[in-house]
């Protein structure tokens, strides 16, 4: 038998009583699980880092048209980091991959959850740390090579409530200082790039540093070893600890330093 891992996006076989190799589709084999959606939807409710341009949507066209059609179109209009969305490498490390630039292999793949929601709940400041993996690892064998790594907060559940959120609801440049929310230490960044292979780091959160942080070391540790990250990432209760398969796909801006995300998981029944 063809030895396969993950959902691997490839034909495999299975063996047949005769002992025939059977060829098993991309099709038959997705129809063996289900997607789960890690996507918030862009709306006037989307949140944005305080300082950031909201999400706008104006109506061009809604109705029957002169020549006796329907027809609707829409501009909208936004920052590039809010919402669920892609953080490329360059977004905090100068001359690595621009939201164009990061390759589709490292936007998909395994996805290991590692939830820290009992120490979170009742610190809006926590900080994972080597710890959380360690005590993952330890139940769940060490983190493959070529992961997606997915931290799970829980503050989720409090989507698009900002206060709860964030830790504040204000905007504008005074409201930075009031942030409170989970996210990955430093120390813990750079224990994952000097021993682990990941390709991406995932949050459910609106940044991978922590609401209080003012130097982002972690953006800067991950991102100068082309470590994407995807922020509010959405339903990661949904997702098992590991065996899930994840396609994180954003809108590709060139030079960009990020843009929304459309992520999802493969989930086997």
């Amino acid at each position: 038998m063809k030895k396969f891992t993950g959902l691997l996006l490839l034909p495999f076989f299975a063996c047949t009583n005769s002992d025939q190799k059977q060829e098993l589709s991309l099709s038959a084999t997705l129809a063996q699980g289900s997607w789960v959606d890690l996507t918030y939807s862009f709306s006037d409710e989307t949140l944005y880092w305080p300082t950031a341009d909201r999400f706008r949507f104006d109506t061009v066209f809604v109705g029957q048209t002169p020549g006796g059609f329907y027809y609707e179109a829409f501009n909208y209009c936004a920052a590039e980091h809010g919402g669920t969305h892609l953080d490329a490498p360059v977004h905090f490390a100068q001359g690595k991959w621009t939201t164009d630039q990061v390759p589709l292999d490292n936007l998909c793949g395994d996805a290991v959850v590692v939830d820290v929601w009992a120490k979170a709940a009742n610190n809006a400041d926590y900080q994972v740390g080597i710890s959380d993996v360690e005590t993952w690892e330890n139940s769940n064998g060490k983190i493959p090579d070529n992961a997606i790594l997915l931290f799970r907060t829980g503050y989720g559940a409090y989507y698009p409530d900002a206060k709860k959120y964030l830790g504040t609801d204000e905007r504008g440049p005074e409201a930075v200082a009031k942030l409170h929310f989970p996210g990955i230490h430093p120390d813990l960044a750079a224990w994952l790039v000097n021993n682990r292979k990941i390709k991406a780091v995932g949050v459910d959160v609106a940044s991978v540093d922590y609401g209080q942080s003012k130097e982002f070391k972690t953006h800067r540790v991950l991102y100068e070893k082309n470590i994407s990250g995807f922020e509010n990432v959405a339903n990661m209760d949904k997702l098992p600890v590991k065996g899930a398969y994840v396609i994180a796909l954003p809108m590709k801006i060139k030079h960009g330093s990020g843009g929304p995300l459309r992520i999802m998981a493969w989930v086997k029944n």
